[in-house]
């Protein structure tokens, strides 16, 4: 495995890690009773993860341009393994979930009385902050998996919506820079594609996706809905990412051909 792979795992690790805690992040401002601080902080984190985006894409496109130059092995196995990590990272974001709930929670109480994100950076990094991440350390309750039998109020569509959306935000820019080793000709056109199969899933995730759960998260927050349906939603949403993942494995190179076949059509 080379260098530029690794910190390609690497960067693909945090990214899906990020994505994955976000869902809890409406659980944190409902328990703390402060939504909006609780996504303004968040965003420090998200931050982290589109600064890793960044670097990411150039990093996968300078592997195949390499790779076209130098008329060396098919890099098929390298995506498979950045595909394989983002379900990895997917998984250990799921089992980090409770941990991060209660971490995060004493983050927003902090932020909200100091109202000042570098203090709050320092206590990260102080021997308090270190004792506060070692007590919010816990492994999710049996109870929050087997309650996911019940097949009350299952929002199926949603669920479908999301490993869709999943999928094709997990598959677009590693198959179109696939697809510019499939056709170095059309290298160009098929990178600058993954804009559009991205956001045409975003606009899926912003019409349907995100509206569903600002409106159970209302909800829960006047008294409307119980916490814990809330939190069975918010499981589903997580295992919804795991299976997107996963399907993106599984539709890689007929994406990666499909994008080949546009751009040579374009």
């Amino acid at each position: 495995m080379s260098t530029q792979v690794f910190w390609v795992l690497v960067l693909t690790f945090l990214i899906n890690l990020i994505s994955t805690l976000s869902y809890s992040v409406r659980i944190v401002g409902i328990r703390t009773k402060k939504i909006a601080v609780s996504f303004a902080l968040f965003n420090v984190l998200v931050l982290i993860s589109r600064t890793a985006n960044g670097f990411q894409s150039p990093v996968l496109a300078n592997i195949v341009e390499k790779t076209i130059s130098a008329h060396g092995l098919n890099p098929i196995e390298q995506f498979c393994w950045i595909l394989w990590m983002t379900s990895f990272a997917t998984l250990v974001g799921a089992l980090l979930i409770p941990s991060f709930q209660r971490l995060f929670s004493y983050a927003v109480i902090h932020f909200s009385r100091h109202k000042s994100i570098p203090d709050l950076l320092l206590l990260g990094f102080s021997p308090a902050g270190f004792q506060k991440v070692q007590a919010s350390m816990v492994l999710p309750r049996y109870s929050t998996i087997s309650g996911l039998r019940s097949r009350g109020q299952i929002p199926w569509r949603i669920i479908t919506f999301n490993v869709i959306a999943v999928a094709v935000l997990t598959v677009g820019v590693l198959a179109s820079l696939y697809a510019g080793y499939l056709n170095p000709a059309f290298r160009t056109t098929s990178s600058n594609l993954s804009s559009v199969i991205n956001g045409l899933a975003t606009i899926l995730m912003f019409l349907f996706i995100d509206p569903y759960l600002s409106i159970l998260t209302d909800e829960v927050a006047e008294g409307k809905y119980e916490e814990s349906s809330f939190r069975q939603q918010v499981v589903w949403m997580v295992v919804a990412r795991l299976v997107g993942t996963l399907v993106a494995q599984a539709i890689f190179l007929p994406a990666a051909q499909l994008i080949v076949a546009i751009a040579e059509q374009m």
